[in-house]
């Protein structure tokens, strides 16, 4: 069984993140979404909530695809994870060039770690190219429309976070 490892912080989960979700499915046999904690970047969403965010999505995407696709919390090094889930692939997805800079150190680092594990590139598809996380929860803090970035389901997760704080 061929197993990848998506990981991000996802929060929240945007149409950028299921458009590589789904296209990962297409190249694994188990999909696993690893959430990271990540305290250092002071996600708005806790990390039960954005995993039950995802496990939903997840579900669906699993009788979609065929492909099985779980959730997995985790903390420690990201080559760790994907050895404690079995992944021989780690899927990143990439908007621009930044975003493969920062990718291509961090592939090179978990080489060195790991050279087991290979690390596969999705570039988002054009229409999803310019959602980042961090924008939609700024729009959301603004009061812009976010409807076109996320779901309907983490758009009102989003204004009940934003109204309760």
């Amino acid at each position: 069984m061929r197993i990848g490892l998506y990981p991000g912080t996802f929060d929240p989960v945007t149409h950028g993140h299921l458009d590589i979700i789904r296209r990962s499915c297409a190249l694994v046999d188990r999909l696993v979404i690893g959430v990271a904690i990540n305290r250092s970047k002071g996600p708005m969403f806790s990390l039960e909530e954005r995993v039950a965010m995802l496990e939903p999505i997840c579900a669906q995407m699993s009788q979609d695809t065929g492909c099985q696709v779980i959730v997995h919390p985790f903390e420690n090094l990201l080559i760790q994870c994907a050895a404690d889930v079995g992944a021989s692939i780690i899927v990143r997805g990439l908007r621009a060039v930044a975003d493969f800079e920062y990718e291509y150190q961090m592939v090179g680092m978990n080489r060195a770690l790991d050279d087991s594990i290979e690390t596969v590139f999705l570039m988002a598809e054009a229409r999803h190219q310019a959602i980042a996380s961090k924008l939609v929860k700024e729009i959301a803090r603004l009061g812009g429309d976010v409807s076109k970035f996320v779901t309907p389901e983490i758009e009102a997760k989003l204004k009940d976070k934003l109204a309760s704080s």
